[in-house]
């Protein structure tokens, strides 16, 4: 079939051109990336860097850009990581702080408490002492001053009814003044010589004529063992004479 040459002829320019216009594009392209594969190895031939391909150049330059965005990532991170440190070191080193005060604090709170703890004993015991000494002071002043009897009849029977008091031995001051008075007229150094009692060699003694016998059984404690001494006659006779009659007062006679 023979060929249509003006079919040809019109599309042939077109395709021509069209394609002068990529093989352009294309060879600039082609020289661009020669150019720039030889500015980025330095050092190279020529002829390498004329036959180098184009894709391995843009494939460098991709990866230069990724270190520098992993370098810059790993740099943010250790900065980061700094900065943390850092922060937990003062929140440690203020931990610690706030331990160390309160410790303080506690210690100081403690010291303190023991402190007022025996100051307070210290005050109570000077308390206790103080009291102590002031009832010490009261019993020296009310302490009962020895009461003191005539050395007379009188004197005499009125210590002897305090001795008696304190004993539980009945009697009045009457009943002992009148028997007194009947028994020696009030002569403690009186002595009967001449009674059944001085026939036997046991005479009657004293205020109120107690013979030794007697005085030896009924004496009260806490007065004389001598037989003339007026208290510890009067005394005598008036507990045997509550042992035997009830009561000195009872006593209207010789007993």
């Amino acid at each position: 079939m023979p060929l249509n040459i003006d079919v040809f002829r019109r599309i042939r320019p077109s395709f021509t051109k069209n394609h002068k216009h990529k093989i352009g594009v294309a060879g600039v392209a082609s020289v661009g990336a020669a150019a720039l594969a030889f500015s980025l190895a330095p050092g190279s031939s020529e002829a390498s860097a004329e036959s180098a391909p184009a894709s391995p150049v843009s494939s460098v330059a991709f990866g230069s850009e990724q270190v520098k965005d992993v370098k810059a990532g790993i740099n943010g991170q250790l900065a980061a990581a700094n900065v943390q440190a850092k922060i937990d070191a003062a929140k440690k080193k203020a931990a610690d702080e706030a331990a160390a005060k309160k410790k303080a604090t506690e210690a100081a709170a403690a010291k303190k408490k023991a402190a007022e703890a025996a100051a307070k004993q210290k005050a109570e015991q000077a308390r206790k002492a103080k009291e102590a000494a002031s009832r010490a002071a009261q019993r020296a002043q009310v302490k009962p001053v020895p009461k003191k009897y005539a050395n007379n009849l009188d004197g005499w029977i009125r210590e002897s009814l305090d001795i008696m008091k304190k004993r539980g031995i009945p009697g009045s001051y009457d009943g002992i003044k009148r028997n007194i008075l009947r028994e020696s007229s009030g002569n403690p150094n009186a002595i009967n010589n001449w009674d059944i009692n001085a026939i036997n060699g046991v005479p009657s003694k004293g205020l109120l004529q107690v013979i030794p016998p007697t005085f030896s059984t009924y004496h009260v404690p806490g007065t004389s063992w001598n037989i003339y001494d007026p208290v510890a006659n009067i005394t005598a006779a008036c507990n045997y004479a509550a042992d035997r009659y009830g009561s000195m007062d009872n006593v209207n006679s010789a007993y």
